[in-house]
């Protein structure tokens, strides 16, 4: 099939070399049995590639199935994917199938591989092997002929270095890899994806299609897009219904894209990290989202600090008690010739005297520092426990709320020993 053909048949735009090199490589392998590895940033289209492969394959008029394998907590995944017994564990109350013998004879398309557990692991790569796999609670070997199409945004290499990913998975994984492009490196692409999406939400929202003028459209090619695709897709359809003009200029567009002190906030806190495969972030997604709301939270109380201290040395009106002040500043003994050294607290110490307020210079001058614990797993711990007291141990909404997986909440709940 000529490529031309392909990209019409699956909606996908684009001329850049990369993605036409991504696209030889899928129709070529299609029609093996051979096992897939697509590699790629998170938002760049990984699963439309898993569904040419199958569609060009022998087996497309068998199932097809695309498994999130970040989304399915640990601890029921093996019978997810294998099934499992009645009475195997707790609720098993019946016999149930697990993916791979619905999907015997197709396809099954396993999305951010690189989250499934250890053990899981173990049991995917006998099932690449040999075919073979035992339900959870069974002892019976049963087969499937299933072809497996794996995807990660993660460097699965690194991954095995570090001892969270099985050597002889990867490689048994990695038979044929194909990596999709990030959307910043074919910038030629840009502008017709972004003409495509703003027509079809014209469409759907019944509205003139929008459309950029020259330093708008400079300004889209300079953008860095880390959400590739799905980011540019949501920009897109925010101008849509949002803008108050068809024509969309730079100053319009940029109330559109996240803002670059944001974003610089936001990188301070990440160690550098260069292409895919290359350096390597030393947080995963959950902790750096962790991370990031106990960076903001301190920022907005240092803030209050601020204004309030500044308020204080204004003469504001500050609604605070002769004590006020022992909440910012350490006692101290004031027993000794230096007790009159530092004014605010020598006068918030003094009896019958009322608080002073210095001058801004006496601030500056006079400050000690109250050195907080940073640890990130402290941090983390205590949010966990928050989100579970406030949602009444319901982990579905407490992993909603700190915005993680379930699963990945269940491991954290185990990694600190949190009681119910």
């Amino acid at each position: 099939m000529e490529l031309q053909s392909i990209k019409n048949r699956f909606g996908i735009i684009g001329n850049s070399a990369g993605l036409n090199h991504a696209l030889n490589v899928a129709e070529q392998v299609a029609n093996t049995d051979l096992t897939v590895l697509i590699v790629g940033e998170s938002g760049v289209g990984k699963e439309i590639f898993s569904q040419i492969i199958h569609s060009l394959s022998a087996r497309k008029h068998n199932p097809f199935i695309a498994v999130n394998c970040g989304a399915i907590p640990e601890g029921t995944i093996d019978s997810e994917l294998f099934g499992h017994e009645k009475g195997a564990f707790t609720g098993a109350v019946d016999s149930r199938k697990g993916y791979f013998e619905t999907v015997n004879g197709g396809t099954i398309f396993l999305d951010e591989i690189g989250e499934l557990p250890l053990g899981t692991q173990a049991r995917l790569l006998r099932m690449l092997e040999t075919g073979e796999y035992i339900r959870v609670g069974s002892s019976k070997v049963q087969k499937a002929n299933v072809r497996v199409v794996a995807a990660t945004n993660k460097d699965l290499l690194e991954l095995t270095y570090q001892g969270k990913f099985r050597q002889d998975l990867y490689y048994r994984l990695s038979t044929v890899p194909i990596r999709v492009p990030a959307l910043r490196d074919r910038p030629e692409d840009i502008p017709l994806l972004f003409r495509k999406f703003a027509i079809d939400f014209a469409e759907r929202y019944r509205t003139k299609a929008i459309q950029l003028d020259n330093n708008a459209n400079n300004l889209l090619l300079s953008y860095k897009w880390p959400g590739n695709i799905r980011e540019l897709k949501n920009i897109a359809e925010q101008i849509s219904v949002l803008a108050s003009d068809s024509q969309v200029t730079a100053d319009v567009l940029q109330r559109f894209l996240p803002q670059a002190s944001d974003r610089t906030a936001s990188m301070a806190l990440m160690p550098a990290s260069g292409s895919y495969g290359h350096q390597h972030d030393s947080l995963n997604d959950t902790e750096r989202d962790i991370f990031y709301k106990l960076f903001f939270d301190m920022k907005k109380d240092l803030n209050d600090l601020k204004q309030l201290v500044f308020d204080m040395a204004r003469g504001g009106s500050v609604g605070m008690s002769g004590q006020g002040l022992e909440h910012l500043m350490p006692a101290k003994n004031y027993n000794d010739s230096n007790e009159h050294s530092n004014p605010i607290v020598a006068t918030n110490y003094l009896p019958g005297n009322p608080l002073y307020y210095p001058q801004p210079d006496q601030l500056v001058d006079h400050h000690e520092e109250v050195e907080e614990t940073l640890a990130l797993s402290d941090r983390e711990k205590e949010f966990i426990i928050k989100a579970l007291r406030k949602h009444k141990n319901r982990r579905r909404d407490a992993a909603a709320e700190l915005g993680i997986s379930e699963r990945t909440l269940y491991r954290k709940i185990k990694e600190y020993d949190i009681k119910d």
